[in-house]
């Protein structure tokens, strides 16, 4: 009757999708004093669906915790804002900051979780009082634990990303003594360590207390893990951006986007590509989610916060906005005709427009 269905719309009136950013931050804003689950799921993985069960029967046990899921490509200003990179990835907030995260379809760590951080609030309200200076001695502490640390997702024995595996491998490649950390355990200790050593992402490999890098610089030279006194460490970072700016002239028309040419993985990707196969023009692309340092890297090298990004003659010239705008004058242009371009992008009335000069 009446009764079972009020009892029924309560239980569920915390269990919601969130479809804008605009209705993502009234959500953080209107359930500040309580726990918020947020589930970044893809309609395509059906580890997301088995996910959504499981919050489904989370909210008729946790009245007073919000439970909302996002698509994460529906919504790109809260997935790239977060880092999301996989799906399923569940964020957990309180007072409308982000207190914890959980990646993978891992339905007992996400019930754990619920019940930890939404008991009273205990546990969270001590993680996000912690003050600065111990949490970076506790950083330092860790940094120091081994004379070589490596920060990853999962263990050496289970790893729980393709970069920690091949990093793992490659240290064992080399017999190097190391010890490890596994930053899905501890979500102030991730988001800690990329202010404290001013590195974005995981993995991250230290040798007695200093930051070596990630993937991509232990693959550069692997002599850095066994002699790293011998290395001058005001390198890396140039190393890296050499890495950026070679990638961004590999072809005179590069493209880095989600997925590739043959297979786009979010719509916007998808929509650059049918508008560039209009121009007929010849180019490449680089898959940002199959590296997550270039992805995390581009955004500073050109500060440009999104994906996909259009570089032309190693100048970028936008995202897809942009892009609408001017590639549909190039049809029919070949390539010499179009490398010739000089493109100026003004702003008029918040609206990209371009000029072309032959």
């Amino acid at each position: 009757g009446l009764e079972d269905r009020l009892v029924m719309s309560g239980s569920m009136a915390n269990l919601t999708d969130a479809t804008s950013l605009q209705q993502f931050e009234e959500l953080l804003k209107n359930n500040s004093k309580s726990l918020t689950v947020v589930h970044f799921h893809a309609a395509w993985a059906p580890q997301c669906s088995q996910m959504n069960d499981v919050m489904a029967e989370l909210a008729k046990e946790h009245k007073h915790t919000m439970f909302v899921k996002l698509e994460a490509e529906a919504v790109p200003e809260v997935s790239e804002k977060y880092e999301i990179t996989s799906v399923p990835t569940f964020l957990f907030f309180k007072g409308g900051e982000k207190i914890d995260r959980l990646d993978g379809a891992h339905a007992p760590e996400l019930t754990n979780k619920v019940q930890r951080l939404g008991s009273g609030g205990g546990g969270a309200a001590r993680a996000g009082d912690v003050p600065k200076e111990d949490l970076n001695e506790r950083l330092k502490r860790l940094i120091n634990a081994a004379p070589c640390m490596l920060f990853m997702k999962g263990s050496p024995q289970e790893p729980r990303c393709g970069f920690s595996r091949q990093i793992v491998q490659i240290l064992k490649d080399h017999d190097v003594q190391y010890s490890s950390f596994d930053i899905l355990s501890d979500e102030e200790v991730r988001q800690g360590l990329k202010t404290y050593s001013n590195w974005p992402t995981f993995p991250q490999v230290y040798v007695n207390g200093e930051l070596i890098g990630g993937l991509d610089i232990v693959k550069t030279d692997t002599r850095l893990l066994k002699h790293p006194l011998r290395y001058d460490w005001t390198c890396l970072n140039i190393l890296f951006s050499d890495r950026l700016k070679t990638l961004i002239n590999k072809s005179p028309i590069m493209l880095f986007m989600k997925g590739n040419k043959e297979t786009a993985k979010c719509g916007f990707s998808r929509q650059i590509l049918e508008i560039m196969n209009s121009t007929g023009v010849e180019y490449n692309t680089f898959d940002i989610l199959e590296d997550e340092e270039v992805r995390q890297g581009l955004k500073t090298y050109s500060n440009w916060p999104t994906f996909p990004q259009l570089y032309v003659k190693g100048d970028l010239i936008g995202g897809l906005d942009i892009v609408k705008v001017k590639c549909i004058k190039a049809v029919n242009m070949n390539l010499l005709t179009w490398i010739k371009i000089n493109l100026e992008i003004c702003t008029t009335n918040s609206t990209a427009v371009v000029m072309l000069q032959l």
